[in-house]
């Protein structure tokens, strides 16, 4: 019997990479995942091994593989692809990584903003996106500066999942919702911005050209990448996408090329992303909202983010020698308002509203009355008062008629215990809603696989995706009367650490 066919979705996470393999319809029938270090030998660095993700990524695709072949007898027609965003690998001409990868948390790069902020308005608006030192184009110019002889030998600088996917085929090309978030993009006339390139004196050459659409094929499997996932050579390989949006395609709040604008999802994982779609580019780049193309063919997203997520809550599980499970089940333990101290997370910086990489964090108010659980928790309830922060940014101005939202679409790795969504849902004042399911960026990857090996259209993706799985966390309205009280004093802390720019 003929062994059904399936698609393969690798997502590149920042702090592990995922596999999801569905059928050709975007139905999950296994998932795998592997993890690997994020280093930082200086403060403000973040880096990977790029050697690591490919090994986690080939783990983690022959582990899913194998158990969705014993479940069903299905093997992958085709690659999708979804990775972290504004990320740096600097690679040779055969794809080897000649340095650790700069991660999208990494805030060496300040120096270069000076540059950026004397290319003109006109170069500004072109670019959409505040300024931020860890985006592919300021990092890019930290290594011309500080690195050159890295800078020199460097035939292509990809971001991460552009990385991956050259393992995987042996061709270099970039594709719009990852160049969109690299502040070289020009984001109204949707490629490269060369005057803004040159103006930084940067070499145009090291970018990969851009395919033309969501969904592109981008190449087919070598026979070496075969050998290494235990996978037919040849397999057709999607460009894939950015992870945020990935994830908006995988969870159904982007489908069939239609953004449904009145939606808006967050997603808690190494960072934490609030976004919305939109149907045409709208910058609010002085607010600290971002602007990136969307994973369909002629879509867009606002986005407000925060570094300040599962980064910041995994520091303090390992400096409290806590796990995850105690970290979490100290959400289920309601503080007395005012008694637990507040936690500012900004440990490398903030991005939304904040735009500010010298901000650092703190615990403020503490007391002898304290304990483990009560910082373990403060530390949960400051990462929610990030994220309200964003939240808040993105929704300061309402689109044409838009009343904001009822309801949030909740995804990512980072929200599954009950306790912990519960404390979202009361920092947020808005009740939750589930994806259907939670590796979205993967499943998006998949979906843009079966796309770009002509197994599914675009306009065949909304009939597969559920929408939310259901109510998972209803505000209560006196805990978010004291959350709101104390998200007050949050901002009064940031303000007084560092505060938003003039």
């Amino acid at each position: 019997m003929k062994a059904a066919a399936c698609t393969l979705g690798l997502d590149l996470g920042t702090s592990s990479a995922k596999a999801v393999v569905t059928d050709t319809g975007g139905k999950v029938l296994a998932q795998a995942a592997a993890g690997y270090a994020v280093t930082s030998t200086t403060p403000g660095y973040a880096e990977s091994e790029p050697a690591e993700w490919w090994s986690a990524v080939t783990a983690c695709a022959r582990e899913a593989v194998y158990t969705a072949g014993r479940a069903t007898g299905a093997r992958p027609s085709a690659i999708g692809l979804s990775g972290q965003m504004h990320g740096l690998v600097m690679a040779s001409a055969d794809g080897r990584a000649l340095r650790p990868a700069l991660l999208w948390a990494d805030s060496r790069a300040t120096g270069p903003l000076r540059a950026y902020r004397l290319l003109g308005l006109q170069a500004l608006a072109r670019l959409a996106n505040p300024l931020a030192p860890g985006m592919t184009g300021p990092m890019l110019k930290w290594i011309a500066e500080n690195e050159p002889r890295i800078y020199q030998d460097t035939r292509w600088a990809l971001s991460p999942k552009d990385w991956i996917r050259a393992r995987l085929t042996g061709e270099f090309h970039a594709e719009p919702s990852d160049a969109s978030a690299t502040l070289l993009y020009d984001l109204i006339g949707d490629r490269w911005d060369l005057e803004v390139v040159s103006a930084l004196g940067l070499d145009a050459s090291l970018l990969a050209p851009v395919l033309p659409s969501a969904g592109a094929l981008a190449g087919h499997l070598t026979a070496d990448a075969a050998t290494e996932l235990g996978l037919p050579a040849g397999i057709p390989v999607a460009a894939g996408a950015g992870d945020t949006a990935a994830a908006a395609l995988g969870s159904g709040i982007v489908a069939s090329g239609i953004e449904r604008s009145g939606d808006v999802q967050l997603t808690v994982g190494t960072g934490g992303q609030v976004i919305r779609p939109l149907t045409a580019p709208v910058s609010r780049a002085d607010s600290g909202i971002n602007l990136y193309r969307s994973a369909t063919p002629d879509g867009w997203y606002q986005m407000g983010a925060t570094i300040s997520a599962g980064l910041s809550l995994n520091w303090v599980r390992e400096i409290m020698n806590a796990t995850w499970d105690e970290l979490y089940a100290s959400a289920d333990q309601p503080s007395q308002p005012g008694r637990d101290p507040i936690f500012v997370p900004h440990l490398s910086g903030e991005r939304t509203p904040y735009c500010d990489p010298a901000l650092r964090g703190s615990w403020t108010g503490l007391s002898l009355a304290d304990d483990r659980a009560s910082l373990l928790r403060s530390a949960l309830e400051g990462v929610a008062f990030a994220i309200r922060d964003a939240l808040d940014a993105l929704l300061g101005e309402p689109l044409s008629g838009e009343q904001g939202p009822s309801y949030l679409r909740l995804a990512g790795g980072g929200t599954l215990a009950a306790g912990w969504r519960q404390l979202l849902a009361d920092v947020l004042g808005l009740p939750l809603h589930a994806v259907d399911v939670p590796a979205a960026s993967g499943r998006g990857a998949a979906l843009l696989g079966a796309v770009a090996a002509s197994l599914l259209s675009f306009d065949d993706i909304q009939g597969p995706l559920a929408p939310p799985a259901g109510l998972v966390a209803e505000p209560d309205p006196a805990m978010t009367a004291c959350h709101a009280e104390r998200q007050a004093r949050f901002r009064r802390i940031v303000s007084a650490l560092g505060g938003p720019p003039d």
